[in-house]
């Protein structure tokens, strides 16, 4: 499985961006597929999952209400619509998938099998 990340930019706090992670390979539509962020010196953490199908979807406390995760089967594409942007959501934002296929998206890296590149989003004040 291989993941493409793109839509990352500069923006003003309270701007909006959309991620896009192009996902493509065997069995990619049946994965969860995830968003971490990374900002410098800190830990990749947890933004937001969702199911392929039934698109059941988990969020990071600190995104929640601001960011919502979608996905368009038939492009194999998930979309991160990021609305009230704040400084501190500026980081490198990776899309990730688990071929697990689990009911409740996981909100660990680590049970994630693929990942793309890092687009990055710089929020400024």
């Amino acid at each position: 499985v291989q993941l493409q990340a793109s839509g990352g930019g500069l923006v003003q706090a309270g701007g909006s961006l959309r991620l896009s992670c192009a996902a493509s390979g065997r069995d990619a539509s049946t994965y969860v597929m995830g968003w971490f962020r990374q900002a410098p010196g800190k830990e990749r953490e947890f933004v937001a999952a969702i199911r392929w199908g039934g698109g059941r979807t988990s969020y990071a406390d600190s995104v929640k209400g601001r960011f919502t995760i979608s996905r368009d089967n038939a492009k194999n594409t998930v979309y991160l619509q990021m609305n009230s942007l704040k400084p501190e959501d500026t980081a490198a934002y990776y899309c990730a998938a688990d071929r697990s296929s689990r009911v409740v998206p996981t909100t660990y890296a680590a049970e994630y099998d693929y990942w793309g590149q890092g687009t990055l989003v710089t929020v400024s004040s």
